[in-house]
């Protein structure tokens, strides 16, 4: 291995902890500003004028390095933080037959049998009312409060012949105490946990997630098994990027960290939004740049947009197209879809593979099978938003919206190569 280069596992083990650190979007984007700040970024606000510089806005974060014209192009990498899980809903206290139990909501495409049996933790903010008005606090319970225990096979004898039938309203319920239900309790329950009085809580943006930290697997330490590898492989690849980024490169390196992909970007810091049209102008405005030297920009301009991609499936060879079958191990994945579920084109799709030969990495090419219409990602919103040539590219998985989701132990530090090439 060149003495330049990470060894893989190496990356991949800074990749548990990334993932580790952030079981919700707020804490993906506290995580993210952390390593940021240990490489000498700003925490910049709305002002735009730091050479190398973040904004945060709730579970949604640009970052960037300045290039050497104010005029200079954006290179831009797109993720997002969010992953399917369970919400706690606004007034959670419920139980039935001896149990207390929180209601839920099902946030995104989640394959909610994933969730069954699990030991869950709880993470989040909440809203904290003080004298100077409403306070956001992140919390996290890292410790077994929850669990959705599925049906024993007694009273289900056929599921093993007909598959297992969750009805999203009445079976995903977590338990989470004994006795009966007690109004106001959950509330109570968040008050102990911040050491405030219940009184001052006033609402909370709170998700159930697996306890159990990630791991290297397989026989070789060849896979890494976690959960919301969707998506935050991506952001720490990007984050870890544009860190990485040579000082010389002469275009603006744009990092994008979105929330609410899973549930279709339609929002404040989601891809479809503002957000990050906002910052690049700011961006370009502080450098002594106007309106129309934006808009030039832009046109010069290029966004990757990065989510995980599926791998095939051993056991479900058939659900893949066969001319296009995807590795774990075997690089980078670029994502085609001519329906526009991807962004990517010719053009893009080429300056990726120029990326990843530039890197000395391998890429593989994924398109859906005709009668399996494929998933989209932040690269399709991002572009229309912006108007940039965008392609879309990402690490290879299994258990895609499981949660628990496994990739190659050598992609993430493939993808960060490339990713890097891409900035430079």
């Amino acid at each position: 291995m060149a003495a330049d280069l990470p060894d893989p596992l190496d990356v991949a083990r800074d990749l548990l902890t990334f993932i580790d650190a952030a079981p919700t979007p707020f804490h993906a984007v506290a995580e993210a500003a952390r390593r940021l700040d240990d490489a000498g970024y700003a925490a910049d606000g709305l002002d735009g004028a730091a050479e190398r510089g973040y904004v945060i806005a709730d579970g949604a974060l640009v970052a960037w390095h300045r290039g050497g014209a104010a005029a200079a192009p954006f290179r831009i990498i797109g993720a997002h933080t969010d992953s399917p899980n369970l919400r706690i809903r606004p007034q959670p206290d419920t139980g039935r037959a001896g149990w207390q139990q929180l209601g839920v909501e099902v946030y995104g495409g989640s394959l909610v049998n994933s969730w069954l049996d699990r030991d869950l933790g709880l993470a989040g903010r909440v809203a904290v009312r003080s004298a100077e008005g409403p306070s956001l606090r992140l919390l996290r319970i890292d410790r077994p409060i929850l669990r959705v225990p599925q049906l024993a096979i007694h009273l289900d004898r056929e599921v093993n012949d007909r598959g297992l039938l969750l009805n999203k309203q009445l079976h995903l319920t977590p338990v989470w105490a004994l006795g009966s239900p007690e109004l106001g309790g959950f509330r109570r329950f968040l008050a102990d946990e911040l050491e405030l009085d219940a009184a001052h809580i006033v609402s909370w943006d709170l998700m159930a997630y697996d306890v159990v930290p990630g791991t290297l697997a397989g026989r070789d330490d060849e896979l890494v098994s976690a959960s919301r590898l969707d998506n935050l492989c991506s952001c720490h690849a990007a984050i870890e990027a544009l860190i990485a980024r040579p000082a010389e490169a002469t275009d603006t390196a744009v990092v994008a960290l979105f929330d609410h992909e899973e549930v279709g970007s339609q929002s404040a810091r989601g891809a479809a939004g503002a957000f990050l049209g906002s910052v690049l102008e700011r961006l370009h405005l502080a450098a002594g740049g106007d309106r129309a030297g934006y808009l030039q920009a832009l046109a010069s301009s290029m966004c990757l947009s990065t989510d995980m991609a599926h791998a095939t499936h051993p056991n479900y060879p058939d659900r893949h197209e066969p001319d296009h079958q995807i590795a774990l191990n075997g690089g980078p994945v670029v994502k085609i879809n001519t329906n526009q579920r991807y962004a990517t084109d010719a053009s893009t799709q080429a300056r990726f593979e120029q990326a990843c030969a530039d890197a000395g990495v391998p890429v593989q090419r994924f398109v859906s099978r005709n009668d399996m219409p494929c998933g989209s990602t932040i690269g399709p919103a991002t572009a229309a938003q912006l108007a940039i040539p965008t392609a879309d590219a990402g690490v290879a998985q299994l258990g895609m919206h499981s949660i628990r989701e496994l990739c190659g132990s050598q992609d993430p530090a493939l993808f960060q190569r490339a990713l890097v090439a891409w900035l430079t």
